[in-house]
């Protein structure tokens, strides 16, 4: 269900689309709560708090501020806001108390989508540990843009696969703010990104092999409680667990297109030991190596 209509208020002339998805999209999906787009007619500022929601906008034109965490923000044309509401925050435009006659009297105009999903709180934990930060500058502003448009469209039309479809373009929203989420500048996450592509290139080649955390530290000079912490913070597991993965997927492919014999797959893909192997593949897949090869 959705409600369209036009906010002219003294401060502010918007279309939004306030949006109440099915009770299987609000359990299940990423779904949407508000999409719209405002110019502001005057100075004016909005608050919130404890709201269970995301928040992406752009700044079309003019300028304003966030306060968001404990720091405030000047936004300009051509920046893109990703936060999580349920966290304090308030935006404001028409700032005057400024010296700075940039940041005075360039009311803005923006565009925004409110969203939300069961998972999200833990997608957005991982676009911070990837550097994401809740101001931006896209360089290409046009994609968040037309994205938009196409949500606040899809919102307002009777496709009776409605949900569906805004879970397809706010999962693209997503992925676009994770792409934008790398900051090479930021020095610290730069290293961190340099350490851990070396380590899982070399763990994509050895993985066959006994890989043990203490050789992983000397080999790359990493303390080993440092290297735990980076590669699950980034690729949300472990080592271990990562190494247990690659193997996995290699029997796989054995157990579908060689004739070999459990315990030579086991061999094979560094998990000597049949009864083990099929311990570990049951626990991951479900279904024993015999019960895979068998189905597929």
């Amino acid at each position: 269900m959705q409600d369209l209509f036009s906010d002219n208020t003294p401060s502010v002339e918007s279309e939004r689309i306030l949006y109440t998805p099915s009770t299987f999209a609000r359990s299940s999906l990423l779904h949407l709560q508000e999409v719209g787009s405002l110019k502001a007619i005057s100075a004016h500022t909005s608050s919130r708090k404890d709201l269970v929601s995301f928040l992406c906008f752009v700044v079309l034109d003019g300028c304003g501020e966030l306060a968001y965490e404990g720091n405030t923000y000047f936004l300009k044309k051509g920046d893109c806001v990703f936060i999580d509401c349920r966290k304090a925050y308030s935006h404001r435009t028409g700032v005057a108390d400024s010296a700075d006659t940039e940041k005075v009297n360039k009311l803005w105009s923006l565009q925004w989508c409110h969203f939300y999903a069961p998972f999200l709180p833990a997608v957005y934990e991982k676009y911070k540990e990837r550097g994401g930060r809740p101001v931006f500058h896209p360089k290409n502003l046009a994609k968040f843009r037309e994205l938009f448009s196409e949500v606040y469209l899809l919102a307002s039309s009777s496709d009776y696969i409605r949900d569906m479809r805004l879970n397809e373009k706010l999962s693209m929203l997503l992925t676009m703010l994770m792409e934008e989420s790398w900051h090479p500048e930021d020095s610290m996450v730069s290293k961190k990104r340099m350490e851990l592509t070396k380590l899982k290139e070399y763990l994509d080649e050895h993985y066959t092999e006994k890989i043990s955390l203490d050789e992983l530290a000397i080999h790359f000079f990493i303390n080993k409680y440092y290297l735990t912490k980076i590669f699950k913070e980034t690729y949300g597991t472990t080592i271990n667990s990562y190494i247990i993965a690659k193997r996995i997927t290699r029997a796989k492919q054995m157990l579908r297109f060689t004739d070999m014999t459990l315990e030579e797959i086991a061999i094979a893909v560094g998990m000597n030991g049949g009864n083990y192997f099929s311990r570990m593949f049951k626990k991951i897949e479900g279904i024993s190596p015999r019960e895979y090869r068998k189905q597929w």
